[in-house]
């Protein structure tokens, strides 16, 4: 490809190069970035048929005329001063010059500086024939780059003008609403003075006429009494006198009050008026400010329409860097092969300088063969002669075919310029419109999952058309979020309509996995189980799978964190003890992931009692509500490969799949169950397995559902085992542990008839939520590298407390649990009391459900109630939990078993350094220091083996002993600790492998089939 570029962008100024040798052409040719710019302008605003008709154009223009060729007058009357003794030397000259040019041909082509493409370049002169080829492009191709620069330009002043227009409406908005208040408040003071006048009226008029009634009263008692003694008259007249006196000067006083009042009442008339102009004025410029606010959403939307522009011209930018370089290349390959066209152009000119002085020489021999030179020295000469002239002859046939395959090379090269370009258009194009969009956040694509099932279940589209709308969110497809983004404001028909047009396309390579849990964190979570749920379904999500989580709709639930939390326009009926049962179907997304809330109607409110567990019937709780998800599968049309149950409560699902659904089509799935605690088992009398339907005489049988131990009762964990296709727990060794008879709690004898399809997984923790670097709930974020936040973090918790500060380096033991058997409580009240032995501090975060053990410890917490270095808090407490963590230095995990337990890592996660017995997920994540058979890089804590005082001490004490005496081990500890990744990404990787080997050997036994 090399070979035949050696022309390229520049092509196309050949034809307008001038066949007069003496002037040279200049052209200034782009910079790096305008080569860039030009190659996009070109491919948006130039079509592949205009390229075509110039290329057409250009290979059909006319030759050259001989007449082009001639020589003028000057030159030719110098051709003919030449001797005929400087004809040999001049054919050794043609000869060197023929010689360099091969050389020339051969050598290396050199890159162009793209620095100094900015300076004008002068290209000599090419051949004549050159003038056949197209010119017309690269003055487009220039065109092009200055109006998308003043394009950009235009864009950017929009910009700047949109912004101002905004910052002037925004300033006018705030004045109006000032003045708006201004006016209210006078308003408000209008009406007060306005009332008070009214009050002042109603006064004076009660005056008035109680003056009225005296002086009726006066009258009647002088016609009555008449005349009496001449004292008592005269002090009845003056005591009279002094009372009209009085009332006549207040009844002057109140009419000028009164006359100040009317004055006063028709000024706050006038300003009334004034307000309501104000009114008037206000509803004015509300339509004004409402005009502005339009404009301003224009002027918004010009400005988005303005960034979208930028940002295409910015991809354009990128797709069109590998175009940048090759067109660098080929501008090389045309600056060589510009070189070579005109010293051809050089060489053709001395040729015809030759054929004119040949053309002479011919002349010459006329004469001489009129003269009848004979003579001998003529005679050779003329021999020799014919010899140059035959040389000549075949030196510019050499040229000239030399040249004819310059100009094809040069045609070829343009071609296969212009199909290059073209290719990487079309493969842009390809990959913009296969890629899968990932600028969409997963609450987006959840909600679209949403949507569909929602038509799907009110039957406004069809399962199939739902299946494969599902496909393509499943795959992120860029159309179907067009399409969305582009209707989204229309009415639901109309979306509907735009969705089923899409509804062509290949089906995914993903799985299709659907959890159905009893919790999920964090909305619903009491123990591990919901941490699981919702880490391993985010983990699944990341690796293309498409997951949904089916949940019972709990009152208890914290809703906050559910988002587009709604009811579908549909209701589910499930049997249920002999009846149908309606249920309610809510959807919602937690975390990015699509989650169905089922919310049954039954009369027993089995999912609002205020709690999750620990109903006196849980049994017929879970039963029904396993139940009513395969039924809410089913008439959602959904065709999962894998259905994921949970712990006894969910067990019921694996025998209702195969028993009941399955043959009623919903047979596309494999089902894999987990139990997280098998000493939970969901056992019941075996006449309640009927209530959900199921065949208790078929199914109360040691090889099914029987309990091990009870033949008259069925066990909801054994039958999850029976009939799953998958059976995992939590860890490596607790699998191991339950197959023995300690561990197994009645089941090891059915879990090792099937220990084919049993394993042990390790669970991981959400390493976003559990990270210190990010965490808010912490006084001061660090990581394993800046180790100064863990210690302010200490000292924080410290006087939160109250606890001493005295020594920063004393120890600090934590301890985050739920105080029940299993956790070993008697090993963590020997702990509180040897770490103060040892002094070191202690901080005990947690509670218990059962009665006696939580008063233990309530005893414990009052006897160090104003201690400096114990403290005990009996409750959880989220935040508290975050910043214990951050704040120990060692964590204390002393565990009767562990199923898994996820303590241990999130206290590496924030370097406290685990001190854990060697039981279940413990023994698989936590290694001791001075354990010489484990290699050094895995070990990371300290472990014991014997549930005893003496097996915790002899850890805890080797634990102080390093933190003490070997500040820097420790502190290299910690670091390692941190470092270790326990996020869910292994975990749900093997999970997956289990998932499509389940799956592909399904796959297989139907095709047998």
């Amino acid at each position: 490809m090399a070979t035949k570029l050696t022309t390229c962008f520049l092509c196309c100024n050949l034809s307008h190069l001038s066949c007069n040798h003496s002037n040279a052409v200049r052209f200034s040719l782009p910079s790096h970035r305008f080569l860039t710019a030009s190659c996009r302008m070109r491919q948006r605003n130039l079509s592949s048929q205009h390229k075509k008709q110039q290329i057409k154009k250009a290979s059909h223009q006319p030759p050259p005329t001989e007449g082009d060729l001639h020589p003028s007058e000057d030159e030719d009357s110098e051709l003919r001063k030449v001797s005929l003794d400087g004809i040999p030397n001049l054919n050794e000259d043609i000869l060197d010059a023929d010689t360099d040019t091969a050389s020339d041909s051969g050598d290396h082509i050199e890159y162009i500086d793209v620095e100094n493409l900015n300076n004008p370049v002068v290209l000599a002169e090419p051949a004549p024939l050159a003038e056949q080829l197209p010119g017309s492009q690269v003055k487009d191709l220039l065109g092009l780059i200055r109006s998308a620069e003043r394009n950009i330009n235009l864009l950017n002043q929009a910009r700047v003008h949109a912004i101002g227009d905004l910052e002037k409406v925004l300033s006018e908005k705030e004045a109006l609403q000032g003045e708006m208040n201004l006016l209210e408040m006078r308003l408000a003071e209008t009406d007060a003075r306005i009332k008070v006048a009214t009050q002042e009226k109603i006064r004076v008029e009660y005056l008035e006429n109680q003056l009225e009634k005296l002086g009726n009263e006066m009258t009647r008692k002088g016609i009555t009494e008449g005349r009496g003694t001449e004292l008592h008259d005269s002090q009845y007249s003056l005591t009279l006198a002094d009372t009209i006196h009085s009332l006549t000067e207040e009844l002057s006083s109140l009419r000028a009050e009164n006359a100040s009042l009317k004055n006063v009442i028709e000024s706050l008339k006038e300003e009334l008026n004034d307000v309501k102009n104000t009114g008037e004025r206000l509803v004015m410029l509300e339509k004004e400010r409402t005009t502005l606010e339009s404009a301003v959403k224009n002027l918004e939307a010009r400005l988005s329409v303005s960034q979208e522009d930028v940002s295409k011209l910015s991809t354009l930018r990128v797709e069109c860097k590998n175009l940048s370089e090759k067109v660098e290349n080929l501008q090389s390959l045309l600056d060589k092969a510009t070189r070579q066209a005109d010293q051809a152009t050089i060489v053709l000119q001395e040729n015809q300088d030759l054929q004119r002085k040949v053309d002479k020489l011919e002349q010459s021999l006329e004469e001489a063969s009129v003269y009848k030179l004979s003579s001998d020295k003529l005679q050779k000469y003329n021999e020799l002669m014919q010899q140059k002239i035959k040389l000549l002859e075949d030196h510019i046939q050499k040229s000239d075919e030399e040249l004819q395959s310059y100009v094809q090379l040069y045609h070829e090269s343009v071609m296969e310029f212009q199909d290059t370009v073209n290719t990487l258009k079309e493969e842009s194009k390809r990959r913009a419109l296969n890629e899968p969009v990932e600028d969409m956040p997963l609450e987006f694509w959840s909600h679209l999952l949403l949507k569909i099932d929602g038509w799907s279940l009110e039957k406004k589209i069809s399962t199939d058309d739902a299946m494969l709308l599902r496909e393509k969110v499943w795959k992120r497809d860029r159309g179907i979020r067009d399409t969305y983004m582009a209707c989204k404001e229309q009415s639901e028909q109309e979306v509907i309509s735009a969705f089923l047009r899409l509804t062509s396309s290949a089906t995914s390579s993903g799985l299709y996995v659907i959890q159905i849990a009893v919790e999920m964190a964090p909305v619903a979570k009491v123990g591990g189980l919901g941490d699981v749920v919702c880490g391993l379904s985010k983990a699944l999500q990341k690796k293309g799978h498409l997951v949904e989580i089916v949940l019972p709709k709990y009152d208890c639930m914290q809703y906050e964190h559910i988002q587009g939390l709604r009811a579908l326009d549909v209701e589910i009926e499930s049997y249920f003890d002999g009846q149908l049962f309606k249920n309610k179907i809510w959807v919602g997304t937690i975390e990015g992931l699509p989650v169905y809330f089922i919310e049954p109607h039954h009369p027993k409110k089995f999912f609002w009692r205020g709690t999750f567990y620990g109903e006196h019937d849980d049994f017929k709780r879970f039963s029904f509500f396993s139940r009513a998800a395969l039924e809410f599968l089913l008439r959602a049309g959904k065709k999962p490969d894998i259905i994921h149950c949970h712990d006894w409560q969910t067990a019921f699902v694996a025998p209702l799949y195969w028993d009941l659904y399955a043959p009623r089509g919903l047979n596309s799935a494999r089902i894999c169950f987990t139990c997280h605690n098998f000493e939970y088992q969901g056992t019941a009398p075996a006449s309640e397995l009927g209530s959900c339907g199921l065949d208790v005489d078929n199914l109360n049988r040691p090889d099914r559902m029987q309990d091990n131990s009870a033949p008259d009762r069925v066990n909801a964990v054994k039958g999850g085992v029976v009939f799953s296709n998958i059976v995992t727990t939590v860890s490596p060794t607790y699998a191991q542990e339950v197959r023995t008879a300690e561990g197994g709690r009645g089941l090891h004898s059915t879990l090792n008839f099937h220990s084919k399809k049993f394993i042990g997984l390790l669970n991981g923790i959400d390493t976003d939520a559990w990270n210190p670097a990010t965490d808010t709930f912490l006084e001061v974020q660090y990581n394993a590298n800046d180790l100064q936040g863990k210690a302010e973090n200490k000292e924080a918790i410290r006087r939160k407390l109250g606890l001493s500060s005295a020594d920063a380096r004393r120890p600090l033991v934590g301890c985050i649990t739920r105080l029940v058997p299993q956790k070993g409580v008697h090993l963590i009240r020997h702990a509180i009391y040897r770490t103060l032995e040892l002094r070191g501090q202690f901080l005990l975060l947690g509670s218990s459900p059962v009665p006696h053990i939580q008063r233990e410890f309530e005893g414990i917490a009052n006897q160090f109630q104003n201690h400096d270095q114990i403290r005990l808090i009996l409750k959880y407490d989220e935040s508290l939990s975050h910043a214990i963590y951050a704040a120990s230095d060692m964590f204390i995990i002393p565990s009767i078993f562990e199923p898994c337990g996820l303590t241990q890592m999130i206290s590496m996660r924030y370097g406290a350094i685990p001190i854990a017995r060697k039981t279940g997920g413990l023994n698989d994540s936590v290694f001791d220091v001075d354990d010489d058979t484990i290699p050094s890089q895995f070990r990371n804590g300290f472990t014991f083996l014997n549930a005893d005082e003496q097996g915790l001490n002899g850890a805890l004490e080797r634990a102080f002993d390093l933190y003490r005496n070997n500040p820097e081990s420790w502190q290299k500890l910690v670091q390692k600790d941190m470092n270790i990744d326990f996020s869910w990404d292994s975990s749900a990787a093997q999970y997956e492998e289990l998932y499509l080997k389940a799956v592909a050997r399904a796959r297989a036994a139907a095709k047998r089939a």
